[in-house]
């Protein structure tokens, strides 16, 4: 029998042949990948959306001009009305799934008072939905060569330019996307 290995804080990157709108050139960050089914954030995928707005719609204020303009992202096509925080470290909120020792997703408006406080984690990205599979939906998936998988990196999540983290997660495990053909052949 053949072992399952669970996907937790890894990446889930999207092959170039994947033209699916909600992951196109994706980098999802799988939060949670268990016999039940697999969650994650894509983290490369900016909305029109700024910070400020998110503080706007939730009655909250911050003083801060340069964060009222940081970018929200499409997490996913799932529950897009609802905001997800990935952030380091780890902190104290109402709700967060502990991913490691130093990086969690909390989806609670105590975090993102906090950011706009200037009291909140040192490190964060702000997503609308998230990504979602059904149990052996993602096996399947990664069998029919949709995705590429890669340890996950925190500078490529919080610090890299949105329009690099597609091929900088490929090239963590020594793959250039530039090089892989979209055609599918048979022999």
């Amino acid at each position: 029998m053949r072992k399952t290995t669970w996907l937790s804080n890894q990446f889930l990157i999207a092959m170039p042949s994947l033209t699916d709108p909600n992951f196109y050139r994706s980098v999802t960050y799988m939060c949670e990948h268990n016999a039940e089914g697999a969650m994650g954030i894509v983290i490369n995928q900016p909305l029109e959306l700024t910070f400020g707005d998110v503080l706007q719609e939730m009655s909250l204020e911050t003083a801060d001009d340069e964060l009222r303009k940081q970018a929200i992202y499409l997490g996913g096509p799932v529950q897009p009305d609802r905001g997800f925080v990935i952030h380091s470290p780890l902190g104290s909120w109402d709700s967060t799934l502990r991913v490691t020792a130093d990086i969690g997703v909390t989806a609670s408006r105590d975090i993102i008072a906090a950011i706009a406080a200037k009291q909140g984690p040192q490190r964060s990205l702000i997503a609308l939905g998230y990504a979602s599979w059904g149990a052996g939906q993602l096996e399947r998936e990664l069998s029919e060569n949709t995705w590429l998988t890669g340890p996950a990196d925190s500078e490529i999540i919080f610090d890299m330019p949105v329009a690099r983290r597609w091929r900088a997660a490929a090239s963590l495990v020594g793959v250039d996307l530039a090089t892989i053909s979209t055609d599918i052949g048979h022999a």
